[in-house]
């Protein structure tokens, strides 16, 4: 058994290749193998977003607090609120991110296939973004 207590793993920044705007990550879990599962906390303030991007195996978002927008490839920009949970297919190509005006924040969880959780791919244009 292992316990992380919270505050044990530093908060970081999401990295500018794949995220516009402001994007704090929180690791929450990422046991070792044979275990494929990984979960973070994402702080997105407004008009925050990832690129364009898939996960092999699937994603789940579970919404935590303030008001997001997420998109699949060919589909229209949808609103999350606090309690909504998110599936995206495996290998599904989405977005997601904080509204233009108030920030949002979510739990993800993916699995990893061949060590990687999510393949990244171009970032989303404001065009798309306010779509």
């Amino acid at each position: 058994m292992e316990i992380r207590r919270s505050g044990s793993q530093p908060s970081g920044k999401g990295p500018a290749e794949w995220f516009t705007g402001s994007v704090r990550v929180d690791p929450l879990f990422g046991p070792p193998e044979p275990s494929r599962v990984a979960g973070a906390h994402f702080t997105f303030e407004p008009g925050a977003r990832t690129a364009w991007h898939t996960h092999p195996l699937g994603q789940t978002l579970i919404v935590m607090a303030g008001l997001g927008w997420v998109q699949r490839e060919g589909g229209a920009v949808e609103e999350i609120r606090p309690g909504d949970v998110v599936w995206f297919e495996p290998s599904e190509k989405h977005w997601h991110g904080a509204t233009a005006t108030t920030g949002m924040s979510h739990i993800a969880v993916q699995e990893k296939r061949d060590g990687s959780p999510v393949d990244w791919m171009e970032h989303v244009t404001d065009a798309q973004y306010r779509a």
